[in-house]
């Protein structure tokens, strides 16, 4: 550092990353000292300051050499396990400075002779007591994976067949098209000839065994739980999301128009994501790209770069801080929050110049077979290349990494405007709220702007909802009337199934065929009707 550096530095006083120390009087206090240095980001140990005042006491020839061997010793000696330490002086009008430069640690946790883990804690320190926090240090140095780490009494069981198809048909595409196993094939083929087909002589198990999702021990590793868990939160109940759009711009807001329940974003990263985005397109607004009414309109912050935000949020977040991730949209921006603060060392400048440096790395090089990104850090500069107003904050206080994206202005709605109507909601039957009226100006007969188009279907149950998040992916009726815990008759079928499909929640992945043995029954995504909105219009005139 140089002279002005430091001066400028004193004058400023303690951060996070500088500390002050008049004298070395006590190896154990400044053993403390280095310990949190080295657990986090690194630091400057500035010796001949005043911390409480500032003030300088230079140090004399002999108290240099001194100060800089008393260094090397409390290094070697009150740091566990020892760290190296860059040792410098700078000159003063009447003696010299020593400035200690300390590393950010690759082995942590480091802890003090008395077996004290500490972190930086803003200007100050604390100690560290939470096993999570200690896994976090050991996944930041590569000691510790928790994508690879095992999912107590899980089997698997607890896996969904289709979903891992899923998987093995996008990682061995080439190998199944050379196979004959493609369409119809596929699809009425078991996940046990998928992967004999793959490796021949292995079934569902042995496979997943050579993929590494199942360990040696015969556990199911938690990035096999997160990829294709069926119940996924039963095992991990904090790999989860919240999806709230808020009235206003506090987050201490009472109001909101819209929150994805609990139940409803239960699943694996999949239909986790999937969720997300359904969030995000029935909640932003939608800009009409063309002339005619008709035409079709694109959301106000480009869909591809918030497929990047989430995707990066459900695969990069912390797997060992127990947090979910959250999600707010309010009326002037929308807030992604990660657990975890950015990995190995990494700034924003480093994420926004497109580095990729994945926390979780094996969860990461399989999720690019269910998700769509690349993994290689070039869909962050693919999002930014959009023009939109965005900000990232890597907070370590709260231990979370935040993107906000501005929504444009001339797209922004009022609280007033926005408020729910009883009596409307009355006569809609209670349906969700979600109409756009810049497309209609229906501000004085519809004070709320907002009501799902596909609110015209009947309200439905708890266990009806639960049927239709399950079909996130295509589920046979037997499969689902499992799931409920009843036979598998034309009855039940018809009551619990076909009703949910006439209603428009489900569709038949062959409707050709409606009998067909390999029929299957999927979730429609949310979508605009155009007959329904002219009958709200027609209702309200």
């Amino acid at each position: 550092m140089k002279e002005i550096d430091i001066i400028q530095q004193i004058r400023l006083g303690e951060v996070s990353k500088v500390q002050f120390k008049e004298r070395l009087l006590d190896n154990y206090d400044i053993g403390c000292e280095l310990v949190p240095f080295s657990n986090t980001r690194g630091g400057t140990l500035v010796v001949g300051v005043k911390d409480k005042t500032g003030s300088v006491n230079p140090l004399s020839y002999l108290e240099v050499q001194e100060t800089a061997n008393t260094l090397g010793n409390i290094a070697s000696e009150n740091v566990v396990p020892a760290i190296l330490v860059d040792v410098e002086t700078i000159p003063m009008d009447d003696g010299s400075l020593v400035v200690a430069h300390i590393k950010e640690g690759v082995n942590k946790p480091y802890h003090d002779n008395r077996g004290i883990v500490w972190i930086k804690n803003g200007a100050d320190k604390r100690k560290v007591f939470d096993n999570a926090e200690l896994a976090e240090m050991m996944t930041d140095c590569g000691s510790f994976s928790p994508d690879e780490a095992g999912v107590r009494d899980a089997t698997i069981k607890d896996l969904d067949k289709n979903t891992i198809k899923t998987f093995l048909s996008n990682k061995f595409e080439k190998v199944l098209v050379r196979k004959g196993l493609v369409g119809d094939a596929f699809r009425e083929a078991s996940l046990d000839t998928v992967c004999s087909a793959i490796a021949s002589g292995h079934d569902g198990e042995k496979l997943l065994r050579n993929l590494r999702f199942i360990r040696p021990d015969g556990k199911i590793t938690v990035a096999a739980m997160l990829l294709f868990g069926k119940y996924t939160q039963r095992w991990l109940p904090v790999m989860t999301a919240k999806c709230i759009c808020f009235v206003g711009n506090s987050l201490g807001g009472s109001q909101f128009r819209d929150k994805v329940n609990d139940a409803d974003i239960e699943g694996n990263l999949l239909h986790q994501f999937e969720t997300i985005m359904d969030f995000f397109t029935r909640n932003l607004r939608h800009i009409q790209v063309g002339r005619e009414f008709n035409s079709q309109g694109v959301l106000e912050i480009p869909y591809i770069s918030l497929v990047e935000f989430t995707v990066n949020a459900l695969v990069h977040r912390s797997l060992n801080t127990t947090a979910p991730i959250r999600i707010f949209i309010f009326d002037d921006r929308v807030e992604i929050h990660s657990p975890g603060t950015l990995p190995n060392g990494l700034s924003v400048d480093d994420i926004v110049a497109g580095t990729s440096m994945p926390r979780n790395m094996f969860l990461f090089t399989n999720a690019i077979h269910l998700l769509p990104y690349t993994g290689a850090g070039s869909g962050m500069l693919r999002a930014l290349s959009e023009g939109m107003n965005v900000s990232f904050t890597n907070n370590d206080r709260t231990n979370e990494f935040v993107i906000t994206i501005n929504r444009p202005v001339g797209n922004q709605v009022s609280k007033e405007s926005n408020q729910v109507n009883d009596n409307l909601d009355t006569k809609l039957g209670h349906c969700d709220t979600n109409l756009d009226t810049s497309d209609v100006n229906l501000d004085t007969k519809l004070r709320h702007p907002r009501v799902d188009l596909d609110t015209k279907r009947p309200k439905i149950s708890n266990k009806q909802r639960d049927i239709i998040n399950f079909c996130s992916v295509p589920r046979s009726s037997k499969e689902i009337l499992e799931r409920m815990g009843i036979t598998n008759h034309n009855k039940n079928r018809q009551t619990y199934i076909m009703s949910l499909v006439e209603a428009g929640y489900l569709e038949m992945t062959n409707p050709e065929h409606p009998n067909a043995s390999n029929q299957k029954y999927r979730k429609i995504s949310s979508k605009t009707n155009l007959t329904f909105f002219c009958n709200i219009r027609q209702y309200f005139q």
